[in-house]
């Protein structure tokens, strides 16, 4: 909206206040500044407001706004008077305003800092978060503009505002006065009032979902007259997977007299069907949907999973269309799934809904399936089902443009019928957000992602988001550090997941190998070794092993305390005739089945070569009923059974209960509410808390058919399981490194270093202003004095003491010692003049070189230290051993800021080079705690101060006691916007 002639030219209309937000309930609203444009608006608006409003607003009966007061409320100057408004369809549901005051409560303009705030909700919308979210944009819009300190007046009969104030989590203070509480409150972000705030986001995203995958009723709007095209086949899709709500037929060319279609009611608009309609699934032309989003939304819709093409994929009009789309639908207070969107499925009993192109549902389990690509997805459902895994949910969002994979890990966060999170992405929205989320999920169950269109540097068609311009390498390093399993395929993907879905968390990476193939154990032991774990020599059970034997010998290897896991390997038996006995499988399968779930909770996974029999016979169902009887009954390993009998059999009955060993806990399972089995029902869960250690029934046993495969698949379930159990004990900030800070006086010196106007590119910062600016956060810098001729090297070398070093600093030489640009250990006058005109000789003039004279340090390991800020990301912190290490290999690590001492600590030891750095071919180890000393200092200078948009430390050099930085680069700039930190608001496109 525009500003009009009436306000004024220097407080124009602030477009960037507008937002689009979820409330408590799941829908959408707009939050938006009041203009002179809105009077007959907010007159509407108020006339729906019951008499108890407003006298709790106004504290005496108001039936009606004045002229004046009309006029009052919709002239703004955006700076002293500032009024908000939240609208669904166009039409106000909410307002807020603020005025300036001084410190006797009059009008007043700044410097004062002070504001009276007021709110008022329309009654059909109270309850539903309104004010809540209304407080943070007002809070924000506040802070912006200069005011630290909100004021309001409150009846005491008005608990649902008091409520709203005392939960928001700022500093406040409360008085009674004149019959009515005075409130005020600090608008300074507290640690408290950002927990406030992501806790609502989180249920009002999880909420937003949950009606999109639970709907009483659906609406397939484009179903056509005759079988075929894509809305009769989502019809058809839908009344095959037993949709327990309501379902509708929509068109506008039905009809008049046509009843139904596929034996359910058909319409020629979804006002027509005259009751409430929860979702609707829209497979349309793209140039019909916006009439179809009216017509929903019109109607109280609540979501739109919108199938059809033609839009941001098509270029620069389908992305317009694609951001109108959005526009309309956000201002109906709709969420969409799509467009372009395969559809969604979820086989929770008391929903069973398939509104997707998919022909069949999967079967239930416990496995959360996002997808960006409906080829991936389709591909993905295919390689699930044949393996025997459930799910709980799948979604496959298309080009995304709304609800997007933040919002499913939002969802499976709190969903028990979820213990694992699948998800296939080609675009990062919101980078921080993710990394939040998906640390905060990874805590309570395991998070397992693909990233398409890694190395393109730009977003898939379709894709609307902003371009991060961090390397894949620290994308992926971040990721782990939330915590998140990142694999390369999507076969990798279905092989971790069906791990993680069916077998418990590993205690470490101790690794036994059983089989009845010596080559194969053998390639199964070299897996581990190349992926970090610990196998012990694998034992050969021969080819005449029985299913009994390995029984026996899995049930011995799981009771075992040095063995975390298991890999047992199988081929094929021969008979007497050389013909495989492929019935053998079905029974060795029964008999794996029985040893693991009699034995300690431990993870097993089974190699098996041209055995089709087992591997389908481990992917079959297992119920997840307590069955009465000796099945449910743990025996020794020995006793008898119908894996001991020749021959092929059928599958013997697996018992359900399966015993824990004593050392394992909630962390050594997978889902928050325990990984249970990947069963056929959504509904049997166990307690992650659970002391017994017990688990209701039994889980299926992943099979593979490569050693690499299983072994890759348990390599990142071990390192998961680790972090799992790192991040119940998170690291911290070590207090005496405030002892050493001087944060406010460095903010003075990046504010004189910036200056009054701040060029937006930023500038770099001198030697000397780097090292005045590190000196502040306790990283002192090694001085390197200029010597533009011999002269003044040599007077450089008397002020800082023989031995020294000569070095060039041009960009093309710096830092690079094997073209010759640095001569070390020079001990007096003649080795300084005679390295300064061997250098000016070989490479240069002084002027091209830059030649500058450093005192000689203690010899140790160089190093390398950057922080840098990326606008979509955040700050990062890297770390690697300087030259060919990290510049040529790429070998260096990267976290996250701010960074604890746990971080810093993982960082250093996480690099590939790290053993130089502890004592490698018997030389002596370096001062590592100086190094995680320093890297927490950098962590916190770039934190405190978003001004600090890079530094390099280069090279660090790490003695076995101390260490000293020989050179640092630094650049200052205005802060990016952290959009993490402001009101929550839906991204805007």
């Amino acid at each position: 909206m525009e500003p009009t002639p009436e306000q004024s030219p220097h407080h124009a209309y602030p477009d960037h206040w507008e937002a689009d937000v979820v409330l408590r309930d799941g829908g959408t609203a707009r939050v938006r500044p009041i203009t002179t444009d809105d009077a007959e608006r907010l007159v509407s608006f108020y006339e729906q407001v019951s008499d108890e409003s407003k006298y709790y607003r106004f504290f005496a009966p108001y039936p009606r706004l004045s002229a004046r007061d009309v006029h009052r409320f919709t002239h703004h100057d955006y700076v002293d008077r500032v009024g908000l408004a939240v609208t669904v369809g166009g039409e106000f549901i909410a307002t807020v305003r603020y005025d300036r005051i001084d410190d006797r409560g009059r009008p007043a303009s700044a410097p004062a800092d002070e504001a009276e705030v007021a709110f008022l909700v329309q009654d059909a919308h109270q309850g539903r978060g309104v004010a809540s979210a209304l407080l943070e944009h007002i809070a924000a819009v506040a802070r912006e503009r200069g005011i630290r300190r909100f004021a309001a007046e409150v009846l005491p009969a008005n608990n649902k505002m008091i409520k709203v104030f005392r939960d928001a989590g700022f500093t406040q203070q409360r008085s009674f006065e004149d019959g009515s509480v005075h409130l005020t409150l600090d608008l300074e972000p507290t640690a408290e009032s950002l927990a406030v705030q992501r806790a609502r986001e989180q249920r009002a995203e999880a909420r937003s979902v949950q009606r999109l995958l639970a709907p009483g009723s659906v609406a397939v709007i484009g179903v056509g007259r005759a079988p075929g095209g894509v809305g009769r086949t989502v019809l058809r899709n839908l009344l095959g997977s037993g949709f327990t709500g309501r379902t509708y037929a929509v068109n506008t060319s039905f009809a008049d007299d046509l009843g139904t279609v596929e034996g359910v009611p058909a319409h020629r608009s979804v006002g027509g069907i005259g009751e409430q309609v929860d979702l609707a699934v829209v497979a349309v032309p793209a140039d019909r949907v916006p009439e179809v989003v009216a017509d929903c939304g019109e109607h109280g819709v609540q979501g739109i999973v919108v199938l059809s093409a033609g839009y941001a994929e098509r270029g620069a009009e389908g992305r317009e269309r694609q951001r109108e789309l959005v526009r309309q639908a956000r201002s109906y207070g709709m969420r969409i799934i799509g467009p372009n969107a395969f559809g969604i499925i979820n086989t929770s009993e008391s929903v069973r809904l398939n509104a997707s192109l998919a022909p069949e549902s999967p079967k239930a389990g416990r496995i959360g399936l996002f997808t960006q690509s409906g080829a991936i997805g389709i591909a993905l459902l295919s390689g699930l089902h044949r393996r025997g895994a459930g799910l709980s949910a799948f979604i496959s969002a298309g080009n995304r443009a709304d609800v997007s994979g933040n919002d499913f890990l939002q969802y499976w966060y709190e969903d028990q019928g979820t213990d694992v999170a699948l998800l296939y992405l080609e675009s990062l929205g919101n980078p921080r957000k993710f990394t939040r989320l998906a640390r905060r999920t990874a805590a309570v169950k395991p998070v397992v992602v693909v990233k398409g269109a890694r190395h393109s540097g730009t977003n898939p068609p379709g894709h609307a988001v902003p371009v991060s311009r961090i390397p894949d390498a620290t994308v992926s390093a971040l990721m782990r550090q939330a915590g998140v399993i990142r694999v390369d395929t999507v076969t990798e993907m279905v092989d971790v997941g069906l791990l993680l879905a069916g077998q418990p968390l590993p205690d470490g990476p101790r690794v036994a190998i059983l089989g009845n193939s010596e080559s194969l154990g053998l390639l199964t032991y070299d897996a581990c070794l190349a992926e970090g774990l610990r196998p012990r020599p694998p034992r050969d059970l021969t080819t005449e092993a029985s299913p009994r034997d390995f029984r026996r010998a899995l049930a011995e290897a799981l009771a075992d305390r040095t063995c975390d896991a298991v890999i047992v390997t199988a081929i094929p038996w021969v008979g007497e005739n050389g013909e495989a006995l492929t019935g053998e499988g079905e029974v060795l399968a029964a008999a794996l089945r029985e040893a693991a779930t009699t034995g300690p909770a431990k993870p097993v996974a089974v190699v098996h070569v041209e055995m089709g029999g087992l591997a389908q016979a481990l992917a079959a169902a297992t119920s997840t009923a307590n069955q009465p009887g000796p099945a449910n009954q743990p025996g020794p390993a020995n006793q008898p059974g119908p894996a001991d009998r020749p021959g092929p059999h059928p599958a013997a009955a697996a018992p359900q209960a399966r015993t824990s060993s004593p050392a394992a806990s909630a962390a050594t399972r997978p889902g928050r509410s325990g990984a249970g089995a990947a069963t056929d029902s959504a509904d049997t869960t166990y307690s992650a808390d659970a002391t017994d250690g017990t688990r209701p029934s039994a889980g299926r046993i992943p099979a593979y058919p490569a050693a690499e495969r299983a072994v890759r698949a348990l390599a990142e379930v071990v390192k998961y399981a680790q972090w799992r159990r790192h991040a119940a004990a998170p690291g911290k900030v070590p207090q005496f490194l405030d002892e050493t800070i001087d944060e406010h006086a460095t903010a003075g010196l990046i504010e004189t270093l910036l200056g009054p106007d701040p060029d937006p590119r930023g500038r770099p910062l001198t030697h000397d202003e780097a090292r005045e600016l590190l000196a502040g956060y306790g990283v002192p810098v090694r001085p390197a004095l200029p010597a533009p001729d011999p002269e003044a090297a040599v007077a450089a070398a008397a002020e800082l003491g023989y031995p020294v070093a000569l070095k060039t600093t041009a960009p093309h030489l710096r830092h690079r010692a094997d073209l010759g640009g640095v001569r070390l250990d020079l001990v007096n006058e003649n080795a300084l003049r005679r390295a300064y005109d061997e250098l000016t000789e070989l490479l240069g003039t002084p002027a091209e070189l830059r030649p500058v004279v450093q005192a000689m340090v203690p010899r140790g390991v160089d190093t390398v230290v950057r922080a840098s800020i990326d606008a979509a990301a955040g700050a990062v912190l890297s770390f690697g051993l300087a030259g060919a290490p990290s510049e040529l290999l790429g070998d260096t690590a990267h976290r996250l800021v701010p960074a604890t001492d746990r971080d810093v600590a993982e960082l250093i030891r996480s690099i590939r080079a790290a053993p130089v750095l502890f004592g490698w071919r018997g030389a002596a180890p370096a001062d590592t705690a100086a190094l995680e000393e320093l890297l927490l200092r950098v962590s916190r200078l770039v934190d405190d101060h978003p001004e600090v948009v890079s530094v390099a430390l280069e090279p660090v050099v790490v003695a076995t006691q101390g260490l000293t930085v020989l050179g640092a680069t630094v650049r200052l700039a205005p802060p990016p916007a952290r959009s993490d930190l402001g009101p929550r608001r839906l991204p805007s496109y």
